[in-house]
């Protein structure tokens, strides 16, 4: 059975929506993002995402790009952020999805990265620029490792896409609500999310979790209306930006902004 999926489907059947915290590895430092992976978990995320920084996050947007330099900058790597997860999961047993791009992870070596992820404790694999028809590299030996497969989808993916995203998905399927990059603005493209959701679920069996401008507890309400789970990343970064910034804690900050949204996703 997969821990995503599970505790996806508890949360509904508590009549609640999932919370997705992405949060970026060793951002702004090692210790400092152990307290507030932590501190997420602990406040509300069902599920985190953590991401592994790299130097060309072409998905992401401004915060997320900063996050990931801060994190480049202060050492981190993707072999030291599966140091931080074992950290994490000394302490806390919240599904982690290891949420990266593939270089560093060919870089690594697929069947290395697929079996030391599952001893670090990670759940599931999420890569951006991974294509569906080019993954079995990594999703096999993933898969053999008893990690979960997270593909995602798009407005733009054809029938085809979304079909294979059926056969291969395992933990949930991440539909990005919009095309463009993380941090954008949600409201234009909520009506179209909401539609395109509905028609996905006369293909796909597990469950659907939303990302891409979500920042409010009012945004998460919305999604979490039609969506499986919810993921918010931007929003989280931005909160380690400015506590940083401001010389105040971090982990406080994003277990503030996790609490908040995880009360909107209670019905």
């Amino acid at each position: 059975m997969s821990r995503l999926r599970d505790v996806i489907e508890a949360a509904r059947a508590r009549g609640e929506r999932a919370l997705v915290a992405y949060l970026t590895a060793g951002d702004p430092s090692f210790e400092v993002s152990l307290r507030v992976l932590l501190e997420a978990a602990r406040r509300g995320a069902d599920i985190i995402e953590l991401g592994v920084p790299w130097s060309d996050p072409s998905a992401d947007g401004v915060a997320i790009q900063g996050g990931m330099l801060r994190a480049l900058a202060g050492g981190m790597r993707l072999g030291r952020s599966l140091e931080l997860m074992r950290a994490f999961r000394r302490e806390s047993d919240v599904p982690v999805v290891l949420f990266g791009y593939f270089n560093p992870i060919l870089s690594y070596g697929c069947e290395r990265l697929a079996s030391d992820a599952r001893a670090a404790g990670v759940d599931g694999l999420l890569v951006v620029d991974l294509p569906l028809d080019e993954a079995d590299e990594l999703r096999l030996p993933a898969r053999a490792a008893g990690l979960d497969w997270v593909p995602l989808l798009a407005p733009t993916s054809t029938p085809a896409r979304i079909a294979r995203a059926a056969e291969v998905a395992d933990g949930f399927v991440y539909y990005v609500s919009m095309t463009g990059v993380t941090g954008a603005a949600l409201a234009p493209a909520l009506a179209e999310a909401e539609a395109k959701v509905a028609e996905l679920r006369q293909v796909l069996k597990q469950p659907i979790a939303v990302g891409f401008g979500v920042a409010t507890p009012e945004d998460a309400r919305q999604v979490g209306g039609f969506a499986d789970a919810v993921v918010v990343g931007s929003a989280l970064v931005r909160e380690i930006e400015q506590a940083v910034a401001a010389g105040r804690d971090p982990a406080a900050a994003v277990g503030d902004r996790v609490a908040g949204l995880k009360a909107a996703l209670k019905g």
